[in-house]
């Protein structure tokens, strides 16, 4: 059975247990919806990364203001992407400062307040921040999608309180409300399970069960609606077609092979973790994961916490075995700061692989996807060894719906709030609001 959620919804694919939410295809949509207005609009996607320790500085900032020409050294990965690019210099979180205290807990300040634009409050039993920018949006987008936000990490969100600070606000950056922060997914079977099951949980557990068992793909189980949706479409609606389904069949597969199965012989069977061991693999399956659920319109805003914050995990494939917040503490060391660049080059190099997925992705306007999303990026500490909130290294990506400025060094006014960009790309998504988290206006060189 071929069914729509609302006439100006993706086509999804769904049978006993399972759905897979197609594409755009031109040959299925109705141009005109019955209110009259034109279905082939794209939604827009907002995505927000979050990187822990702060960056190498002086490698980060492009050297000068206005029309962005050669990137600095920590975001060359993205110079295909340029003309879709923000940077920012100037912004600052005043709301990420201690309570006047000697002593505060800088990560885990720095990640409460990154997409709030709140302060967190000062207790190790109770959190209480405000609500991000991304629960704002599908809050906005209210049940226009099956899934009001996704958040994924690559990282245990477990983490110790420190300065009188609950440890929570160092493992999460999206926040439901004040009070209750989004927990983030770090198993990509799970959220592909999330995405592409259906029905009542005994339904989804048996489907589930029986795909892993009998090692069948979710495709297995939609097989004929989607030879259906094939008879129905044009030429090249049945390319795309064939394309997704077989990006779909490949990140199923590369979730599967991740990490080895256990014995599947008699009754001892136990659902592989599905976590890969390799680092680089695990953080790539979840930009397809991403990729997959805004191109399909299952969701329209998520965050990812690369890890969680303070964290000390290394990159051995870089070279060097040092952890990442014991070389954020670099005290001017050429050598610290040497490794540092590399991480931050290799963060941006995955988020890089995200943007060139997007950017493949026809929409139904005839432009990608990037096109109609904004992908923040960037971490709630500046300088890891001052521990500082001042001068953010932050970039936005994406064209929010073709309208919004990019290609762009935006150099900001000392302690300008980074508040102003999220109200800024609330405003761009279609939030008719005045004020977000301690802003003062949208940043003027992000409205168009």
């Amino acid at each position: 059975m071929i069914e729509q959620f609302q006439p100006n919804r993706r086509t999804v694919l769904r049978t006993l247990g399972a759905a897979v939410a197609l594409p755009w295809l031109e040959s299925l949509q109705p141009r005109k919806t019955l209110a009259g207005t034109d279905s082939s609009q794209p939604p827009v996607r907002i995505c927000c990364w979050y990187v822990p320790n702060g960056m190498h500085l002086p490698t980060w900032f492009p050297e000068h203001a206005g029309i962005l020409q050669d990137l600095p050294q920590s975001l060359q990965p993205l110079s295909f992407a340029r003309k879709y690019l923000n940077c920012f210099s100037g912004l600052t979180h005043n709301t990420a400062l201690t309570n006047g205290d000697e002593e505060g807990c800088g990560h885990g300040q720095g990640a409460a307040s990154f997409l709030t634009g709140a302060q967190a409050f000062r207790s190790q039993d109770d959190v209480r921040v405000g609500i991000s920018v991304d629960q704002a949006y599908a809050r906005f987008v209210n049940r226009q999608t099956p899934f009001p936000s996704l958040e994924l990490g690559c990282e245990s969100p477990r983490s110790g309180n420190a300065f009188g600070y609950s440890g929570t606000y160092k493992t999460h950056i999206s926040w439901r409300t004040a009070t209750s922060p989004a927990p983030y997914e770090v198993n990509p079977k799970l959220v592909f399970d999330r995405l592409f099951t259906s029905g009542s949980h005994k339904v989804t557990q048996s489907t589930v069960a029986e795909r892993d068992f009998y090692r069948k793909s979710i495709l297995d189980f939609v097989q004929d609606d989607a030879r259906r949706v094939r008879q129905q479409v044009g030429t090249p609606d049945r390319r795309k077609l064939d394309q997704y389904l077989d990006s779909v069949r490949d990140l199923e597969q590369r979730i599967v092979n991740a990490n080895p199965t256990a014995d599947i012989s008699g009754h001892n069977y136990q659902r592989p973790e599905g976590i890969p061991e390799d680092f680089d693999q695990h953080l790539r399956i979840m930009c397809d994961l991403m990729v997959l659920a805004f191109e399909t319109d299952s969701t329209r805003a998520s965050t990812f916490m690369i890890t969680k914050e303070a964290t000390d995990r290394n990159y051995p494939w870089l070279g060097f075995t040092d952890g990442h917040h014991e070389l954020s503490h670099h005290g001017h060391d050429d050598e610290k700061n040497r490794k540092l660049r590399a991480i931050d080059q290799y963060h941006v190099s995955i988020l890089a692989y995200m943007v060139e997925k997007m950017m493949m992705v026809e929409e139904a306007d005839g432009s990608n996807l990037l096109d109609h999303s904004m992908i923040l990026y960037g971490s709630g500490i500046s300088d890891g060894d001052r521990h500082d909130h001042v001068n953010l290294p932050v970039i936005l990506l994406g064209k929010g719906g073709g309208s919004l400025p990019s290609g762009q060094h935006v150099r900001c006014r000392q302690e300008t709030p980074m508040s102003n960009v999220l109200l800024a790309m609330l405003r761009q998504a279609g939030m008719p609001l005045e004020r977000f988290g301690d802003s003062t206006e949208p940043l003027p060189e992000l409205c168009s």
